[in-house]
């Protein structure tokens, strides 16, 4: 069996992250996200991947080449529009001739969960959707179901038009068949050819399509820029925590750490696991690194600094003395000394966050802010909860940050003084 992977779009929910990387290249515990599915994929047999790639190829391509160091077979299949999920699938038609997996490459999911769904393709349905309960089918797209054989398929539904908390998952099994299908539907109201609307009609003609059903914590979607925080936190704790660089007399590490080949802990920092300390990454001295925090290669967190359950990408330095809450931080970026990442409102309700034009509840009590490649703040700047800041732009001294800023950008704050003799 081969496996098809989408890998196209550039996930602009989830900007300013992925001006310079697909979201599908977003890293996590230390591999990006499409590094992980692959793993799993391979994990459970399959080792020949059709990756279809569109938006910053060249940035995956380049990392995976064809495969081979993962032990993988990788083609690559160029979407030259991102025009909705089938007309990804159907670059794969002159791939296959026999049953296939489908997956989208933004997705985290257990080997149980894939498991669950290619065992329980069998009885040669057209197709098999993995599925599970959700609180919020209408985030993702909701399946109906008698037994195990759908009925329904309703993508982002209204949540008017919820009838049960199954959810699509983004991980199928398909025959060819589902080819046919893929060419006799027509543009959404979205503009997009969906493959939801190609599965439905393998039901209206007749052809038996299977749900499996996996549970919720086995499968995680990556959609948002907050949800990079969750997704960071069950990738640490596939990690395998291994010291492989220098942790200095009087460094304290509680729990699962794993400090990656050419790291340095120096002494006084207390880092709390699960956490990943970068290969390359200078930690200290007297810091304390908390849980769920991953360090990207050649970070640098300098002295009296804390981090707490944030994902810093590589290259990036902390200035002494600054405080890092449940953020994610670009590669690349030079942190003043004192810099403030607030991740608590003052009046302790949930954090909003601005996406695509329309402000959104993250739903979380505790957010930092997101910031992406090659940002400087200066000393004293103190960001509020939930902001965000563009790539390459400046937050000047003594700034405190309530809105978002865009790319390329510079922010000084206006400061009028009196001088008078003594």
């Amino acid at each position: 069996m081969k496996a098809v992977v989408s890998a196209a779009g550039e996930g602009v929910r989830m900007s300013p992250l992925t001006r310079n990387r697909s979201k599908h290249m977003l890293p996590v515990g230390g591999k990006p996200i499409l590094h992980h599915v692959l793993e799993t994929i391979k994990r459970c047999g399959i080792k020949e991947i059709l990756m279809v790639v569109g938006y910053k190829k060249e940035v995956i391509r380049d990392y995976f080449q064809d495969g081979t160091d993962m032990g993988l077979r990788i083609t690559y299949l160029f979407q030259e529009r991102a025009l909705g999920t089938a007309s990804a699938v159907i670059l794969a038609e002159d791939h296959v001739n026999e049953d296939f997996l489908g997956v989208n490459g933004d997705l985290l999911f257990t080997d149980e969960a894939l498991r669950t769904l290619l065992k329980a393709h069998k009885g040669k349905p057209a197709a098999t959707i993995a599925s599970a309960k959700v609180d919020e089918p209408s985030n993702y797209g909701m399946i109906e179901r008698d037994g195990d054989r759908v009925t329904r398929l309703v993508e982002k539904p209204r949540s008017d038009d919820v009838s049960n908390k199954l959810a699509n998952t983004g991980m199928y099994v398909f025959s060819p068949e589902i080819f046919k299908s893929i060419k006799e539907i027509s543009r959404s109201i979205r503009g997009e050819y969906e493959l939801t609307d190609a599965i439905m009609r393998l039901i209206e003609k007749g052809n038996i399509v299977k749900t499996a059903e996996i549970q919720a914590k086995d499968w995680f979607d990556v959609g948002r820029p907050w949800d990079l925080l969750e997704a960071n936190r069950r990738a640490i704790l596939q990690s395998d925590f291994k010291i492989e660089g220098i942790v200095e007399e009087g460094a304290h590490l509680v729990g699962p750490v794993k400090v990656g080949r050419g790291a340095r802990v120096r002494s006084g920092a207390y880092v709390e696991g699960p956490s990943i300390i970068g290969d390359e990454s200078d930690v200290g001295p007297n810091c304390y690194i908390r849980f769920h925090t991953t360090l990207g290669k050649g970070t640098r967190i300098g002295n009296a600094c804390e981090v707490k359950n944030s994902l810093i990408m590589d290259g990036t330095h902390v200035g002494h003395l600054s405080y890092i809450g449940d953020s994610v931080i670009g590669s690349e970026c030079n942190l003043g000394a004192g810099t403030l990442l607030g991740n608590l409102r003052l009046d302790d309700k949930t954090v909003k966050v601005k996406v695509r034009d329309r402000v959104i509840d993250s739903g979380r009590r505790k957010l930092g802010a997101i910031i992406g490649d090659k940002v400087k703040t200066g000393i004293n700047a103190s960001l509020m909860p939930g902001v965000k800041v563009g790539n390459n732009s400046w937050v000047g001294p003594g700034v405190v940050l309530h809105e978002d800023l865009p790319d390329d950008v510079v922010i000084f704050q206006k400061q009028s003084f009196e001088v008078k003799p003594i």
